[in-house]
């Protein structure tokens, strides 16, 4: 008899600390699409993976869908979790065209996420946007973006630096956010204003009808933002949350009230069977 031994993992793989409870939330999260050598990938990011869990929810990666299957993931979902990506929405979506050709899009993550994202909003699942998620559904819902936030009068670089930038400085904090007093944001996080990172070179120009500002940078450029028209948890911020959020009480306390709504969701929805 040959005797094969477990392959074992590679120095470098992230151990999941512990399993989700049985019935855990399931929230969609829509993968990039970039090549890796010859061949393309679909690709989520591990620490967007790990903030969904963190938020006491199972993440469920799409790597692509058909508009006509868009109906069929929103059944068995609780949640929609709309991730950043070093591509940007193009811009022929908001009727422009592409200012700096040097930056990578990706029509493929385009051409179903938008639409999907109407769909999660008018049934009211539970939905959380990063950076290029935020603007993904400023765009998704009929707003326009900056797409050189830097090249504005009157507004910030809003950048982290090159690749020579360590990581840890790039998502450090950049800047305060100030709350806006009614909305849904103070509410979570009970302070008017918190330090966020800044990793954007594209930001809202033009926001979508039925949005309402819920965080602005001391610039004016909105930070955050809520769907007033969306009867359930929404919630879409330009910062990046995700990063070392396990460390973070801002982060955590969104992340919490995210995996809440999604378990609320879930409860109405999709009990669980005894």
């Amino acid at each position: 008899m040959v005797h094969i031994e477990a392959a074992k993992p590679p120095a470098h793989a992230t151990p999941l600390a512990q399993a989700l409870p049985r019935h855990a939330p399931r929230v969609l999260i829509p993968a990039c699409n970039r090549p890796l050598g010859r061949h393309p990938f679909h690709m989520v990011g591990q620490k967007y993976v790990t903030a969904v869990r963190l938020a006491g929810c199972l993440p469920v990666v799409v790597p692509a869908a058909h508009p006509d299957e868009l109906a069929d993931w929103l059944d068995m979902a609780d949640g929609l979790f709309l991730t950043g990506s070093p591509s940007n929405v193009d811009p022929s979506h908001f009727d422009e065209p592409v200012h700096d050709p040097s930056l990578p899009l990706d029509p493929a993550r385009d051409q179903w996420t938008l639409p999907l994202i109407r769909l999660a909003v008018e049934r009211g699942l539970p939905l959380l946007g990063v950076c290029r998620g935020f603007q993904e559904a400023n765009v998704a819902l009929g707003g326009t973006l900056h797409q050189a936030v830097h090249e504005q009068p009157g507004l910030n670089d809003h950048r982290a630096g090159g690749d020579e930038v360590p990581v840890a400085v790039q998502y450090g904090p950049a800047h305060p956010v100030h709350l806006s007093p009614d909305g849904q944001l103070i509410k979570i996080l009970k302070t008017p204003s918190v330090q966020v990172n800044s990793v954007h070179g594209q930001g809202i120009k033009r926001l979508a009808p039925g949005l309402r500002v819920e965080a602005l940078a001391p610039d004016g450029l909105v930070e955050a933002f809520s769907i007033s028209q969306s009867p359930g948890f929404s919630l879409c911020v330009q910062w990046h949350p995700e990063w070392q959020a396990a460390t973070n009480p801002v982060s955590m306390a969104i992340l919490t009230a995210f995996g809440q709504a999604c378990q609320d969701w879930r409860d109405r929805h999709r009990p669980p069977s005894r």
